[in-house]
Parts: structure tokens; sequence; C-alpha cells
């Protein structure tokens, strides 16, 4: 076994979750290629005294259940997955990149339902837990991003092995920065976005939550959302992709929701309930050894240079009030050109973040 499997392991249970003696982990290996760092992860959890148990996903089993279930199959919230956050302490998720047309044949209408079920999960781990989502590198991911399984491998290791002391003390002074200001300000190719933060704060994600990380995230004054966003990157969720995402608001309401591909799917999740239309979360990214765009959010959000939102759920202890069964994060590509303004003062420019 390459030797960064048990240091990620390690450095996973000690310092992203800080496991205690005597607390229960699950842990979720998501695709057989991630067993290494699910052995990993296990052996630093016994190392630690905690109680671990494993449980194993695919979207290979889902799409069985998209395949072949009935609206209720596909609804259903699976009961021993939702109790297992009641019943752990600390959660972790470690994905592993899938086959993005494992669902090429599924109705935009089921996907969704889908989505909204695993939503439900999704909410009780944060709600319930201490957590640590995790996407593991594969031949999928390489592919995904368009290089070799090598590059990409080594990528996701520098990434997490950051010196996470540093940059968190870094991004912990730009936040304070931040959470000076109350009016934001996007401005880009096709962006001309505006809200409030006021009386919300901004939240550095230094390797806590996610592995690798690096995010400064806030939740916009939901009522305030002003303007127009397009994104370079396309959106991924369910495996699809939708191009040339333009999104627009007015006052806070989505008015318009545009892609060149999935138009159908785009609009099957702004509908998905009464909040999945509003902007739950704003961030940063700001992991400078995350370079290559994989079409996996868990790394793509960490990009440094980067921005992105998430329609759908906010996160309470940044001040957001938006709920949704979904959070969905679409990532901008700000390097090249892209402006943030903080009560007009530039503060982010091509890529840099100039606090």
């Amino acid at each position: 076994m390459d030797k960064r499997w048990i240091q990620l392991g390690q450095l996973l249970v000690n310092y992203s979750a800080g496991v205690r003696p005597g607390e229960r982990v699950m842990i979720a290996f998501v695709e057989l290629e991630t067993y290494p760092l699910m052995h990993s992860v296990y052996r630093a959890c016994i190392q630690a005294g905690a109680y671990p148990q494993v449980q194993f996903l695919s979207e290979e089993l889902n799409r069985l259940v998209l395949k072949y279930g009935s609206q209720e199959q596909i609804g259903w919230v699976p009961e021993i997955e939702a109790y297992g956050m009641e019943w752990a302490d600390v959660y972790f998720g470690l994905r592993g990149a899938h086959n993005l047309d494992v669902f090429w044949d599924i109705p935009a209408d089921k996907l969704s339902l889908l989505r909204k079920a695993m939503g439900q999960i999704s909410t009780l781990r944060w709600q319930k837990t201490r957590w640590c989502l995790v996407r593991v590198p594969n031949a999928a991911l390489a592919m995904q991003a368009g290089v070799d399984e090598e590059t990409i491998t080594d990528m996701f290791f520098d990434a997490c092995f950051l010196d996470w002391p540093a940059v968190s003390r870094e991004w912990r002074r730009w936040a304070e920065e931040l959470n000076k200001g109350t009016e934001v300000r996007v401005v880009g190719k096709g962006t001309d976005l505006r809200f409030s933060v006021a009386g919300r704060t901004w939240d550095v994600a230094d390797g806590h939550m996610n592995m690798p990380d690096g995010e400064i995230a806030t939740a916009p004054v939901e009522e305030s959302v002003e303007g127009s966003i397009y994104f370079e990157f396309p959106g991924v969720l369910g495996g699809r992709l939708m191009h040339d995402i333009t999104l627009r608001w007015e006052k806070g309401t989505l008015v318009e929701a545009r892609s060149s591909t999935n138009q159908d799917f785009l609009q099957a999740i702004v509908n998905t309930d009464a909040g999945a239309g509003r902007i739950g979360e704003f961030a940063i990214g700001t992991n400078p050894a995350v370079t290559h765009f994989c079409k996996d959010i868990l790394l793509d959000e960490k990009m440094g240079g980067t921005i992105h939102i998430a329609l759908g759920r906010a996160y309470p202890h940044v001040g957001g009030t938006n709920q949704s069964a979904i959070h969905w994060d679409i990532v901008k590509d700000m390097r090249q050109e892209g402006e943030i303004y903080l009560d007009g003062k530039l503060i982010f420019q091509n890529g840099r973040v100039l606090l």
C-alpha cells in the first residue's frame, strides 16, 4: 500500500475529526477503489481508541434503484443510513469517483427525486455528526480531469498535505477582513452579482470537514441577491453536466436558469423545493495545490482562484437561514477574468486575494 494512504488516514482521524477514545465512527467507503483509505482510517480509529463501523455505497447501486425501482423506492430515505447519522459521533465519507455517464438513460425527474432523498441524509450528517468528506482519486477521476492517474493522485496528496496550521492562520486573517464588510459585488465574464452579508459571518474551511480543503464561505442575505452569474466550468450533479450555466436573481428570487446542456435537469434541480433557487452559500476557493478541474465538487470548489455558490440549503453557523433538500455547489473560474468588491473596495482580482 502507498504509505501516503496511512499518512492521510492519520491526518483525517487526528487532525480533521479529532477522534477521541470511546467515540463511535461511521466510515462510508464509496466505490471499491477507496478501500486503501478506508483501511487506513479504520486503523487510525482503532489506534485512537474509537469504535469504527464500515458502510459500502456505490453509484452503480443507485443506478439499480433508478433503473428498476418504483417512485416510492427511489424517493425512500435509507433507514439504516439515516440511523447511522444518529448513532455516530464522527462520519467519514470516503467517496471514490465514478463514471459520470452511469445515469445516462435515467430521466431527470427520477434523478432529482433520488438526490432529494440523499439530501435528507446529508442534512442529518451535518446536523448530527462531526464529519469529513474526501474525494479519493482513481482512474475515473483522472479521466474526468483529462489527465493521467499519477498526476491527479499527486495533486490530491499535495492538496491534502498542506501546512495546515500556517495556511489556516492566513485564511483566518482574510476572513477577519471579510467580516468587516457588508456588501459584496462579483464581476466577471457574463457576471455582475450583488448581495448583502450584513449579519452573516465568513467561515474558514481548513481541513476539518473536507480533505483536501480550502475555502472561505458565507451565506448571502437571501432576499438581497441581485444580478447574474455565468459559470465557465460545467455544473455537475448526479453524473449530469450542465454547461454554460447562467443564473439571474431579482430581490433574491431566481428568475432565470439556463444551460446549453441538460436544461431539463437544471430546471428540475432549481424547482426541487421553495429554497432550491436561492443562494445558500458563497465562497472563495483557496487551496493552491488544486490546479485541475475534475468535474467533482469536493475538489473543484477548493481550487485557488475560483469562487462558487451553492443553491439551496445554507449553513446556520454563518447565519444562513435558507432551507432546502439540496445544497448544490457550482464553480466559477476567476483566474483569467474576475473581480470581487467588498463595500466598493477591490479585494480579489484574476484569481488573487488582495486582503
